[in-house]
């Protein structure tokens, strides 16, 4: 019976890439959310209020996610941590989603408490400070943008920033409605409809926190479509105990029973499933076990 794992050089992983990035988003939000929410509370603006709110969770959240990417590249002095501290990151999209929620179901009931008011709002400072935090929300944006592909921890930052732009375009659209009409209440009609685009955000990335954390296999990888490509490697008579995880964004896992023909070369069973795994679905980690035909020492596993 043989056995063998295989990994890629121990480049820099996908978030951590974009550290310098996150923290140039990090530094533009927090420096702008104090200009909205003194400018919210001087207006009486209820759409310009959520929006300060939601940049307060775009700080703590582009903080956690800050965090996470330092947390993730420290070495474990202990040795218990036999995955690293990638997941860190993982757990930092997941505070962005319970955020991002929180801050929706805030301004949802404070919209409702404002039914059948008539505030004075001051639709002017709307106009202005919208429009210079739709300038900030968009240098984010392209800082963040490239990363959101790769990692999630920076997906998740980068979904925050979105939402806040479309909140600072919901701003400065109040505004211009209650210019308009002179009816307030489209501060907080405008209010609930950026705090329905949060929700929805935050739902879309909290499926794929949970699809990582539930140790699912990654979105762009189909088991099948892998246990078949292992199955057509010369030697190989079948495939069992298939597992494919994502540990953090960028770095697919896999595990694999082989079943050997007979006076197979194990060796060149393993590189060819490596070369497979590696070059066809980039699951550069894989532990695989080659096991010859009348071998049934899995036979008694019972999940």
């Amino acid at each position: 019976m043989g056995a063998g794992h295989s990994h890629g050089a121990p480049s820099q992983h996908a978030g951590g890439r974009y550290r310098r990035r996150l923290a140039g988003a990090f530094a533009l939000t927090a420096s702008f959310f104090v200009v909205e929410l003194v400018a919210g509370l001087l207006s009486g603006s209820l759409a310009l209020i959520s929006d300060a709110g939601h940049m307060a969770a775009d700080v703590v959240a582009l903080g956690a996610a800050l965090v996470a990417t330092r947390i993730a590249t420290r070495p474990d002095p202990s040795g218990r941590r036999t995955y690293g501290s990638y997941r860190a990151e993982v757990f930092a999209s997941g505070l962005t989603v319970l955020i991002m929620l929180g801050v929706g179901l805030y301004v949802v009931v404070e919209a409702i408490g404002r039914l059948g008011d008539q505030p004075e709002v001051t639709s002017g400072v709307m106009l202005l400070v919208g429009f210079a935090g739709l300038l900030i929300n968009v240098a984010s944006m392209l800082l963040l943008r490239g990363g959101s592909k790769d990692s999630l921890n920076v997906r998740g930052a980068y979904f925050e920033v979105v939402a806040d732009a479309a909140g600072s375009v919901g701003v400065m659209v109040a505004g211009l409605l209650i210019i308009v009409t002179g009816q307030p209440v489209w501060d907080v009609v405008v209010a609930v409809a950026i705090a329905m685009f949060v929700v929805v955000r935050a739902v879309a990335l909290g499926r794929q926190v949970v699809a990582v954390l539930g140790q699912h296999a990654p979105a762009e990888i189909n088991p099948e479509a892998v246990a078949t490509e292992l199955g057509g490697v010369a030697g190989v008579a079948a495939v069992h105990d298939l597992h494919l995880w994502a540990l953090t964004s960028g770095m697919n896992v896999a595990t694999a029973h082989l079943v050997a023909v007979d006076q197979a070369d194990q060796n060149r069973v393993l590189e060819g499933a490596r070369q497979v795994l590696r070059d066809r679905f980039g699951i550069a980690h894989a532990t695989l076990q080659v096991e010859p035909a009348d071998h049934d020492g899995c036979a008694d596993l019972t999940w």
